[in-house]
This record gives structure tokens, sequence and C-alpha cells, in this order.
């Protein structure tokens, strides 16, 4: 194994020391045991990143077309029949 350190909220390192000694287990495995979990399912967490980042993105540019919300299928095909 690889020694590492982490810094936690106040309120994450009680919850997990809490929850860790209601499971018997120690926090260090907890926390292994969510860093699993988390890299098993790299897709969901690369949809999650794409989601947040259109998000962000929704509304911060503007396209110079004054009907883009109500004509937004017919410029998207005029776009890809290029």
């Amino acid at each position: 194994m690889v020694r590492t350190q982490i810094q936690l909220t106040e309120r994450q390192a009680r919850r997990l020391k809490k929850l860790a000694a209601a499971q018997g287990r120690s926090m260090a495995d907890l926390i292994r045991r969510s860093v699993d979990a988390m890299l098993a399912q790299p897709e969901a967490n690369d949809d999650i990143v794409r989601r947040t980042r259109a998000l962000r993105a929704a509304g911060r540019f503007r396209s110079g077309v004054g009907d883009l919300s109500s004509q937004h299928d017919r410029h998207l095909a005029e776009i890809l029949s290029r």
C-alpha cells in the first residue's frame, strides 16, 4: 500500500469516524472502499463531469441567431447538412 495524506472537513471526519465505528472498520478502510467504488465506474464519473461542464457553459455564449431557442432543430439540421 501507498501511504497518502488527505484533508477532510471537520464534518466529514466526524461522520466518517462514526460510520467506521458503527461498521467495525477503520476510517482508512472506508476511504479505500469509497475510492474503489468511484474508480469502478469511470464512465459514470465522466458523464457527471461532462454534464457539469455543459451546465456551466449553458447561456454563456451568444449565437447571434434571434430565433435559436424556438427553431433549434431547423438550425441544427442546416449546420449538419453542410
